[in-house]
Parts: structure tokens; C-alpha cells; sequence
């Protein structure tokens, strides 16, 4: 079944992870993903852990995608790029600013030549300001961007999330702002330039501490496991394990401190309404895991599922990755690689009824399309075997 992007070809000339992460969900749509890479192979490529002497993280997110390798600094590699770009609908780019003028391929240069291009950019910081020119990564991202800052134990250091969020959450606004100029492109007939960067990303996600930081004029403390405005909603140790409890609404609070043999709390004045519970969730927290400890993670969540509290167990990533809700929504998927033979990969979290998603073909080989992407665009022969032989040297 065709899928939503079905005839949309994207020309991806991004690297590392947001980039990639931005065309991996246009493609996992039916997108036809052209990556371009040095003759080398991109970055990534040469990251840990590998299977058979192929990244896997490169194959996680370049899964679905062609690759060619091309010099960008060779007249008939630019002129062949020029070529894709001529019959493409977008093009990424996740160079540092400047790197793409000096090579004549920025937005104000391709623009005039193809109006219909969409043109996405992301980078560290964005393309214009006093740190336009720095390159960024997600652990800078974090760090500036005040993830850092509320993150970890409320007396402890600033705390780098192990998970490459500000990456990820690029990689996002931008397939949203590339599906956006697209849909505009239905009603104006002209492309447009969409830009994003790291630091953007990270900071629109500071929804909660912004509001508190605007409201207040106060930075917001580190919470550790706290919420700003709902308590008890947090970790709480059990007999066996952990399990997360999200009980604001006040029959949440009621039901739970019933469950927990703590009928006391209800009338404790300290915790009578929302906002009592919020300002005195230490104490809140510490009664309520005193009981807690005393059962299993699995008696929890069966008796809180029973009442309708919201909750979860701590899973690690086997048992998430074996989780009955996880097999059923198609959440790991497997795919055939030419050299690692059979992988596991993430599957796709987006489900549309009528022009679903689907995994057709693993991450590719370096520039293993190479022939039939010039076949498309009509090149001869004679020049196929000339950039063969510059990859040779």
C-alpha cells in the first residue's frame, strides 16, 4: 500500500542524527529518501557498537533511504547533485552555516533555480544570530538550553539526559516544518526555506518552567522525581522494583490513599487540596512510600489498573522491548541488511488507517545506489565509471 509521501523524493544531505532522524520518518512514510554522502560515508557510519562491520546506529535511523557517494568539490559530482536536486521536493542540509553558501548550494542560490524546493536546515544554533556560527551538539543543546539544570537530584549537579533529546526533538520540527511547507506548496505552487536548530528545539520544550520562570521571574528549582504542579505524580519504590503513580486529580488521591491503607492523609490538612499536595509533596511522597515498599510492582499496578489510577511499572528495555503492548503495536520491527543479515530496529510510531507506514529496506550500503540513481537522472555510463574510480583512490 502506497504510503502517505508516496512521490515525494527527498534529497538528504544531512548527517549525525536530527537531520537523518527528519528524513528516516519522511521515508518511513513512502518518501523516496536519496542520502548523499562523502565518498568516505558519513559520520556516522563509523560510530559503535557495529554488526558485521556496519554501525548500528547508522543502520537505526537511515533505514528506508538510497545512498550515493559523491565530492561535492568535483564539477560532475555538484553537477549530479544539481541533478537530484532538479527532481526533488526537498532537500536537507544539517551543515554549519556558511558551508552550504561556500559550495553554492544555499537557499538564496537554489531558490532562483528551483522554486518548487523546499529547503530544510537544521543546525546547533540556528542560522542567524551571535552564535550562529557554532557548531552544537545535543549535550550543548541540554546544557544551554536549561534541561541541565532542572534535571537530576534537587541537591545534586546538572544532569545530561542519557537520551539525545534535543537531537530527536530537531529531527521532529523539522518533519513537521518540511510536511508544513509542503502542504503550503499545494496552494501557492512555490517551495520555501524551513529552518530549525538544537538549541530552538530544547528550549520550546521548557513548557512548564517557562511558565514558571515568567510567571514567578524565578528560575525553577531541580524537582528530582517531583512534578511542578501535580502531586503524588512521580517514582515511588515497591517490594520489588519501582512503579510510577500519577494521582492529582483528588479521587486519584482519594482511591490511592485508600489502597494504601493511608485514609489518614486524606484529612491531613497538609494534603486537603491540589496545591497542598504540590506544596508538601516531600512529606506526601515519604508517607505514601512507607506502604508502598510493602508490595509488589506488579500488585500495584494491578490493583491501581483496577481503580483506574494511572500507572506504570519501571521497565528496563527488555522487558520493554518484549512488552505485549509493544509487540502489538509493531513497535520493533526486523529487517534484512545486506551484511548484518537480520537486525531489529525500532518500528513506527505513527499509525494512519488508510496510507500507513512501513519499513521496505534496511539502511543502505555506502553508495550502494549509486548506478541506479544515475540511471534515473539519465547520466551515461562513461561517467559511472569515473566516479567509481575516484572512490577507488
Amino acid at each position: 500500500m502506497p504510503g502517505a509521501l508516496e512521490g515525494i523524493r527527498v534529497i538528504e544531505l544531512s548527517h549525525q542524527l536530527a537531520g537523518p532522524f527528519c528524513s528516516m520518518n519522511l521515508a518511513d512514510h513512502g518518501a523516496d529518501v536519496i542520502k548523499v554522502e562523502p565518498l568516505w560515508g558519513e559520520d556516522m557510519r563509523h560510530i559503535p557498537p557495529f554488526i558485521e562491520g556496519e554501525s548500528a546506529p547508522y543502520m537505526m535511523w537511515n533505514r528506508n533511504k538510497r545512498s550515493i557517494a559523491l565530492d561535492l568539490k568535483n564539477a560532475a559530482d555538484h553537477a549530479t547533485l544539481l541533478d537530484l536536486i532538479a527532481s526533488a521536493d526537498v532537500l536537507l542540509e544539517s551543515f554549519r552555516p556558511g558551508v552550504m553558501a561556500r559550495l553554492g548550494l544555499d537557499w538564496k542560490t537554489l531558490e532562483t533555480q528551483f522554486p518548487r524546493l523546499i529547503y530544510g536546515s537544521v543546525s546547533g544554533f540556528g542560522q542567524t544570530g551571535p552564535l550562529a556560527d557554532r557548531g552544537g551538539f545535543d549535550l550543548i543543546a541540554q546544557a544551554m538550553s536549561g534541561l541541565m539544570a532542572v534535571t537530576g537530584a534537587r541537591d545534586g549537579p546538572p544532569h545530561r539526559l542519557p537520551i539525545p533529546l534535543c537531537d530527536l526533538a530537531a529531527g521532529l520540527y523539522l518533519t513537521i516544518g518540511v510536511l508544513s511547507a509542503l502542504e503550503a506548496r499545494h496552494r501557492t505552487g512555490k517551495g520555501q526555506y524551513v529552518e530549525t536548530s538544537l538549541f530552538d528545539a530544547a528550549t520550546a520544550l521548557q513548557m512548564y518552567e517557562a511558565v514558571h520562570y515568567f510567571t514567578t521571574g524565578e528560575n525553577p528549582p531541580r524537582m528530582g522525581q517531583a512534578h511542578r504542579g501535580i502531586s503524588p505524580y512521580q517514582v515511588f519504590p515497591t517490594a520489588d522494583g519501582y512503579v510510577t503513580i500519577g494521582a492529582g486529580q483528588q479521587r486519584f488521591f482519594e482511591c490511592l490513599c485508600e489502597l494504601a491503607d493511608a485514609a489518614a492523609l486524606v484529612t491531613d490538612p497538609r494534603f486537603s487540596t491540589p496545591e497542598d499536595r504540590v506544596r508538601h509533596n516531600d512529606a506526601l511522597v515519604e508517607a505514601l512510600s512507607i506502604t508502598t515498599q510493602t508490595r509488589t510492582t506488579q500488585w500495584w499496578t494491578d490493583e491501581l489498573d483496577r481503580v483506574g489510577i494511572p500507572c506504570g511499572p519501571v521497565l528496563n528495555h527488555e522487558q520493554l522491548f518484549n512488552h505485549p503492548q509493544i509487540v502489538h503495536r509493531e513497535m520493533v520491527a526486523r529487517v534484512s541488511h545486506p551484511k548484518a543479515g537480520t537486525v531489529r530496529t525500532l518500528g513506527i510510531p505513527l499509525k494512519l488507517s488508510d496510507t500507513p507506514g512501513s519499513i521496505r529496506s534496511s539502511a543502505p550500503l555506502l553508495d550502494e545506489h549509486s548506478e541506479e540513481i544515475r540511471e534515473e537522472l539519465g547520466h551515461a555510463a562513461s561517467a559511472r565509471i569515473e566516479h567509481s574510480s575516484r572512490r577507488r583512490n
